[in-house]
């Protein structure tokens, strides 16, 4: 089958990409699922900065690629051994399959499967090679999903079904931020009622990450961004205290004056170097520092071992929020319905397909949360 997909054929030469076009709509070919493979036709797929790192090559793909890993559609046809899901079923994609028999996931850490993390990093699906091509030149698949398109060959794996009552652009955002934002302040930290956090960058998976905090009944939630919009939106997601981040004032002073010694925790969602180093510092002895923003791998870094071991801060990695997807998803849905995990307040922009390299403007300039892109 044929169908339109925002492909690229090589880094962006710089913005704005509304004139640099890094992604062209173009129309690809696909051989169609194979065993225990889904074809899913693309309703909404929300845009993340993960999707913008690609496209600037901060983070290294195969091209030419079809990017997009965080989006929901319907369920068009089904390969041979599929049972989780039927033609017409409304379902969440998942950017990383788990394969479901390696120490990881037999272990109950899914989210740490070594088979679906290989194929992710080769362009591939889960069960090995590539679904789609241009004029016959093999086209690779983004985290195993490559969203922005009309339709997506993916993994049974890759797929969650979606509850009657959750619209396709809301449902869309628990593949990735949701899971990443939320999942890691609920699962990887366990924050509990009374606790308080300090949560830097508050774009998409930082918001989320606002409301999880919320949700478990942290005291104090201070919100720290470059980005005085993006601090008001955290007052409005629940944030208690806001603090902006400037070159010539450390948010870290201000933190620790607020809060009389530092938080509990410190989440960096930002993806910086220098977002860590506010975390880190926000943080009260004793305290945990969690990162799960990818920064640029080239970013240099030192750690003052002695201070880490006379403060007796714990230092985590988190990585899809530690979650099971096919657990977890249904889950953060049913809080969502239940008005306690209100995501859809992240969505700023929805736009057509052809609009992509405007939405990777915004995504760059910082003047969006979650942009909705339909085919």
């Amino acid at each position: 089958m044929e169908f339109k997909a925002a492909v690229l054929h090589r880094a962006a030469s710089g913005q704005p990409f509304t004139e640099s076009k890094p992604l062209q709509l173009e129309t690809v070919t696909s051989s169609g699922p194979a065993g225990n493979e889904v074809l899913v036709k693309i309703a909404a797929a929300s845009l993340c900065r993960s999707d913008l790192s690609v496209v600037t090559g901060i983070r290294a793909w195969p091209m030419p690629i079809v990017p997009g890993h965080e989006a929901s559609g319907i369920v068009e046809a089904v390969g041979k051994g599929v049972t989780s899901v039927a033609i017409g079923d409304p379902v969440v994609l998942v950017f990383q399959a788990q394969c479901g028999c390696c120490p990881s996931c037999i272990s109950g850490d899914a989210h740490l499967c070594g088979p679906g993390l290989a194929s992710n990093r080769a362009g591939e699906l889960l069960a090995g090679g590539t679904r789609l091509s241009i004029n016959g030149e093999q086209v690779y698949h983004h985290m195993g999903l490559s969203a922005f398109a009309e339709y997506a060959v993916v993994s049974e794996q890759s797929v969650v079904p979606i509850p009657e009552g959750i619209p396709f652009d809301v449902g869309a955002l628990f593949g990735c931020g949701v899971m990443c934002g939320a999942g890691t302040v609920l699962n990887t930290a366990r924050v509990s009622a009374g606790d308080t956090v300090t949560i830097v960058g508050a774009g998409g998976v930082g918001s989320s990450a606002i409301l999880a905090a919320v949700l478990a009944g942290a005291s104090r939630v201070i919100a720290v961004d470059r980005e005085p919009h993006r601090l008001e939106t955290a007052k409005t997601l629940g944030a208690t205290d806001v603090v902006l981040s400037q070159d010539d004032v450390s948010p870290v002073e201000t933190i620790l004056d607020l809060t009389s010694g530092g938080t509990d925790y410190g989440f960096e969602t930002a993806g910086t170097l220098g977002a860590f180093k506010t975390a880190f510092g926000s943080v009260k002895r004793g305290g945990t520092v969690v990162t799960l923003g990818l920064v640029d791998p080239k970013t240099p870094f030192s750690l003052d071992i002695a201070s880490v071991v006379t403060s007796a801060k714990t230092i985590k990695g988190s990585y899809i929020g530690s979650c099971n997807p096919k657990l977890d998803i249904p889950k953060f849905m049913a809080l969502y319905q239940a008005g306690r995990l209100p995501v859809d307040k992240l969505i700023s922009h929805h736009l057509p397909l052809m609009q992509i390299n405007t939405a990777l403007d915004r995504m760059a300039d910082n003047v969006a949360l979650r942009q909705i892109i339909h085919p």
